[in-house]
């Protein structure tokens, strides 16, 4: 491996993060100087803002508009923002202002390399996400496993049956479909070195999509990464349990990925994540491929994880779906399988979807998943007598939960 990346790179995101939070804070104390003094003034016009004046309204004023908010004259009859009153006159907002939740959306591997991307070169970059953008970008923040490097350098790995290699063509549609992290700590993202690993850092950080999991060494590859929506801040941890050998091991001085066969690194990494976050989300590659049901380590560390302050616990690399677990008040997603992967001969590798949790800033999340089968790597929604015989199933192997028709998830007391 080659040593390209700069170790300056974990500082500099966090300068930049520290930059942008300080600029927000100030855009925001200016912003309210700014409407005090329009205030001040109207009301010095208007007489202190009697009623005994001419009735007037105050002059229209330009003022930034918060990210995704409709326009300041597209408001209610009553002066309401139209964000605030639906057709029916009764309140509404989006899933995340509603209770002060956040909406988090949550998908399994994805494969913009191989056949699939292919594929995309034939109908369009966004092929594979056309049917699923809608539920991935009404999500305040959608995340997956990315299981491939980006990059047009590299030496590929040898004694692997499977090596794969992604185009920078594809990121930007991986951030139009609605994506905000990846995690990078899996079986393939070393496929082509650390030269193919450090570009796919640097094209995802050009795409301004989050990611960990990897890293120059092993305190990048361990660092949580944080994003922060409707005042409320998501710390993400990536670990793998698939390592194919040990020089992919992200050490002292050493590149590579972040990885939990000895779960202490991962453990401290889940209590940094928890004093600098409301919520702390788990992504970890584990398990068996095709296994519907987990191993002793996915549960062993899926509980460690949990009780060192995870409030969701987000599993792939099975290429099929598991089950859920409720555990102390948390949730443990086993895997969830493919979303945008090559075909296989079998049906079941197919079958996917979007999971979603609303989540308090307490950590407290309520989920529900939307099952999908993906035909030529593109996943859509099932027809509803095959949606409710997966959800079925998901429920069956499910522990301490059900999977409800509505794909609802619950916990059994």
């Amino acid at each position: 491996m080659t040593y390209s990346r700069s170790r300056t790179l974990n500082v500099k995101k966090t300068k930049k993060r520290n930059r942008t939070r300080a600029l927000l804070a100030l855009n925001g104390i200016l912003l309210c100087a700014i409407v005090a003094v329009a205030i001040a003034v109207w009301k010095s016009k208007d007489g202190n803002g009697a009623a005994d004046g001419p009735s007037r309204e105050p002059a229209a004023t330009s003022s930034p508009q918060p990210s995704g908010s409709a326009p300041a004259d597209s408001g209610s009859d009553d002066g309401r923002p139209a964000s605030e009153e639906n057709g029916d006159g009764e309140e509404s907002a989006s899933p995340a202002s509603a209770d002060g939740a956040i909406k988090l959306a949550f998908v399994g591997d994805v494969l913009p390399a191989a056949k699939v991307l292919e594929l995309m070169k034939i109908n369009g970059y966004d092929y594979p996400f056309r049917e699923a953008k809608e539920l991935l970008s009404s999500a305040d923040i959608a995340a997956g496993n990315l299981e491939t490097p980006i990059s047009e350098r590299g030496i590929p790995a040898e004694n692997k049956q499977f090596v794969f290699r992604g185009s920078a063509e594809a990121v930007p549609e991986l951030k139009n479909a609605g994506f905000d992290f990846f995690s990078l700590a899996n079986n393939h993202t070393l496929d082509y070195g650390w030269d193919g690993l450090s570009d796919t850092m640097d094209a995802l950080d050009d795409a301004g999509l989050q990611h960990a999991g990897s890293g120059n060494d092993d305190r990048e590859a361990y660092a949580p990464a944080y994003i922060e929506k409707n005042g409320t801040t998501v710390g993400f941890v990536s670990v793998t349990r698939v390592v194919p050998e040990v020089a992919w091991k992200a050490e002292r001085n050493h590149p590579g990925v972040a990885e939990a066969y000895s779960p202490q690194r991962a453990v401290q990494a889940i209590m940094e994540a928890k004093e600098n976050a409301d919520i702390v989300v788990v992504m970890v590659h584990w398990g068996v491929e095709r296994a519907d049901k987990p191993v002793e380590h996915q549960t062993d560390l899926a509980h460690r994880f949990v009780d060192a302050g995870a409030d969701l616990v987000i599993g792939s690399h099975p290429h099929v779906l598991q089950g859920f677990e409720a555990y102390k008040g948390k949730w443990i997603a086993y895997s969830l399988g493919n979303f945008v992967f090559s075909t296989t001969t079998s049906p079941k590798t197919s079958e996917t979807g979007v999971l979603s949790a609303a989540c308090d800033k307490d950590g407290a999340c309520k989920l529900s998943f939307a099952p999908m089968f993906a035909k030529q790597s593109q996943p859509a929604p099932m027809e509803e007598p095959e949606g409710k015989a997966l959800l079925a199933r998901l429920s069956e192997l499910s522990y301490g939960a059900a999977v409800g028709e509505d794909g609802a998830i619950v916990a059994k007391n």
